[in-house]
């Protein structure tokens, strides 16, 4: 196989600003937040004038939800970017997601002078014709039903483009004739002696293990799907979704792996620009930060940090002071009882320090983090879930405060009866220690082996 080089990127969420975002309702939007609104037209564009001129690759793929959330406006003018990167000698594949097009006409929005309104909406049966320049209408096999195909993306390698946008209840799903199209055209790679990589937006394995538990964050019976890839001879699949970034990989009980690599948004932190090489047997994959964007702030990086943070400070702070409106945000259902336990965990998180929750649980406590606030303790464990190699690790001084604390709790862990991604059994200790910090491959940047 001859070397393949790619860039990669996810979420670039592009909203066409002359839709409308400003005013009270705007900024109570935000107020969970995790990603850029308004600012998404001015990141996006940095992004692409970066890509132009990146010379280290020729092509360039994009793992969904190409839109803010499927606005005709939005898609038209993230075409003409695309437009433009492929005038420069790119080529270009992408896959779409749930967030490009909408059922309903009022479930697209923006923010006017009047308030929230919906403009127009982008159906998906026009993805495919919208998007047929950047990956449908060169490929080798398409099913335009299911917004799948496949590329050659390089002398001796094959890209499997799938899409999952079906949703029953909370969780997206492939059809069944979905899994006998990829089953199809992974038969015909191994024929034509072909290396098959995929790329979709939904990831196949939880990014932490702690997104193995939480239903919306995984695809209906992804552990069979990701045995069923990698036992077809799938190698490494490149994912998006959840806006984090990490590397995991899965071993079959047949002895193939499949990695899962996911990248993440470009316009929320942690947002980062993938590089990958491909050779005979190894994939090298690292990681480029994204460009500054045209905005008013000295350190984008820092801005889009510090918009993460915010959204978890406000969370936990509304549990306290406002929590009705907390348990709206998460669809908990209004309940005095629930209520109350919310509004007491919010107020402890919000006024205790590290020391002090020690002392209640009988904890050591190293000195060097006993005057940290409990709130920002947290909220710096859960960017950090989202950005990957985390540092709440065995042997650091959060690590080990945290780790006794669950060590602590671990009869009540016990008792919790939650199924893991597999349908096994979640041990939460060792869920929590391992999502807290990275025991495994580099979130980054790492050379993996693919044969």
């Amino acid at each position: 196989m001859k070397e393949t080089k790619f860039y990669l990127i996810s979420d670039p969420h592009f909203f066409a600003t002359e839709l409308g975002c400003s005013g009270e309702e705007y900024e109570d939007f935000m107020h969970y937040e995790q990603k850029c609104f308004a600012e998404t037209e001015s990141i996006n564009k940095s992004v692409f004038e970066w890509l132009k001129n990146a010379d280290e690759a020729d092509t360039v793929l994009i793992a969904g939800d190409l839109s803010f959330n499927g606005e005709k406006k939005s898609h038209e003018k993230f075409l003409e970017l695309l437009y433009e990167l492929k005038d420069s000698g790119k080529k270009i594949y992408v896959v779409t997601a749930d967030h490009d097009f909408q059922d309903e006409p009022w479930e697209t929005f923006a923010f006017g002078e009047k308030g929230r309104y919906s403009p127009e909406r982008t159906l998906r049966t026009e993805l495919f014709d919208m998007y047929r320049e950047f990956g449908f209408g060169d490929a080798i096999a398409a099913d335009k039903e299911n917004l799948s195909y496949v590329a050659q993306l390089g002398e001796g390698l094959r890209l499997l483009c799938i899409n999952c946008d079906y949703k029953e209840g909370d969780k997206h799903y492939f059809k069944d004739e979905q899994w006998s199209w990829i089953k199809e055209q992974t038969k015909k790679a191994r024929e034509d002696k072909q290396t098959m990589i995929a790329m979709c937006h939904y990831p196949i394995l939880p990014g932490q293990p702690l997104f193995g538990l939480i239903s919306p964050m995984m695809i209906r019976d992804a552990h069979d799907f990701a045995a069923m890839l990698a036992d077809e001879g799938v190698k490494m699949i490149f994912t998006g979704h959840m806006h984090n970034q990490s590397i995991n990989f899965i071993d079959t009980e047949k002895g193939n792996r499949l990695y899962d690599i996911t990248t993440g948004a470009i316009i929320a932190d942690p947002a980062f620009i993938r590089h990958v090489t491909i050779t005979d047997g190894r994939a090298e994959i690292k990681s480029i930060p994204t460009p500054d964007f045209e905005w008013d702030t000295d350190d984008c990086k820092k801005y889009l940090k510090d918009m993460f943070d915010r959204m978890i400070v406000n969370v936990l702070t509304d549990m306290r002071d406002d929590t009705k409106r907390a348990m709206r945000k998460f669809h908990i259902k209004e309940n005095p009882t629930t209520e109350k336990l919310l509004c007491a965990a919010g107020k402890f998180v919000c006024s205790v320090k590290v020391g002090t929750m020690a002392k209640i649980f009988f904890i050591p406590c190293d000195k060097s983090v006993r005057t940290v606030r409990v709130l920002d303790f947290a909220t710096e464990l859960v960017r950090e879930i989202f950005e990957g190699n985390q540092s709440f690790k065995e042997g650091t001084p959060k690590g080990d405060v945290l780790l006794a604390l669950l060590k602590r709790l671990r009869p009540v862990l016990r008792k919790i009866d939650l199924k893991g991604w597999d349908g096994k059994k979640a041990d939460l200790y060792d869920i929590l220690k391992n999502s807290a910090g990275n025991y495994g491959i580099d979130d980054y940047n790492a050379v993996l082996e693919i044969k």
